[in-house]
């Protein structure tokens, strides 16, 4: 059955000789795995194929769609957002080799959810619009843990600290997941506000370094076999 549909491309690997694998988020059917035939071959063909396969590009695909095969086949690709700034500029490029590391590493269920879908679109093409974007990645995951089902409880916001494992705010600290100091008052500063809004957060290299490895704690505390992502190392250097 051909089926036209919306990709983000999650991740590609190399399969065989000269095939891939390309891990996608699809509007309709959630996360799919596609292969792509030939893609590493050297023609000029090839090479422009594997162009799309970007981590993060958006993509229009009629695919060729078999519900009892879990390799699905593409036979038209286009871009349906085309982006300006995040392969050409370093630092968004860490971002993004972050974030579809991450993405591709939790989203694994082949089930609808265009709100999940349309927060992913909307968010890149923000961040690749957007001058100051320092804090772009924190305020992402911490907005995606909505839709995985487990966004901090802001009731009781006005507590002294935030309990990681059970995620909600808390009178007293309950051990060592409870959160206090400079990454509780970041927390509030954040939940509620959108990216437009991101300017007013003033954080340092090391806050921020220290308030990404808190929400990755908090994400592996409610995510089964979450792992952090490798390209952590090199986001971490970009904006130490």
């Amino acid at each position: 059955m051909i089926i036209k549909s919306h990709i983000i491309v999650l991740s590609k690997i190399k399969y065989k000789d000269h095939d891939l694998i390309v891990r996608a988020y699809t509007k309709h059917r959630g996360a799919v795995s596609y292969l792509i035939k030939g893609g590493l071959k050297s023609s000029k063909a090839n090479r422009s194929k594997v162009v799309y396969f970007q981590p993060l590009m958006q993509l229009s695909v009629e695919e060729n769609y078999k519900s009892n095969q879990s390799l699905h086949y593409l036979k038209d690709i286009k871009s349906s957002y085309i982006y300006k700034t995040l392969y050409a500029n370093v630092y968004k490029s860490a971002i993004v080799l972050f974030l579809s590391e991450l993405l591709s590493n939790i989203l694994k269920e082949e089930e609808q959810n265009e709100g999940l879908f349309h927060f992913i679109e909307t968010a890149f093409q923000y961040l690749d619009n957007e001058e100051h974007y320092a804090n772009f990645h924190i305020l992402f995951l911490l907005k995606l843990s909505r839709y995985l089902g487990f966004q901090p409880d802001k009731s009781k916001g006005e507590s002294d600290f935030f309990n990681l494992q059970l995620g909600s705010f808390e009178a007293f600290s309950t051990g060592s997941y409870s959160v206090s100091g400079k990454n509780l008052t970041l927390l509030k500063q954040l939940l509620g506000i959108n990216f437009d809004e991101l300017t007013s957060i003033k954080m340092n290299g090391q806050e921020r370094q220290d308030f990404l490895s808190m929400l990755l704690l908090y994400f592996e505390l409610h995510l089964e076999g979450f792992r952090k992502p490798k390209s952590l190392t090199v986001l971490s250097e970009v904006f130490r």
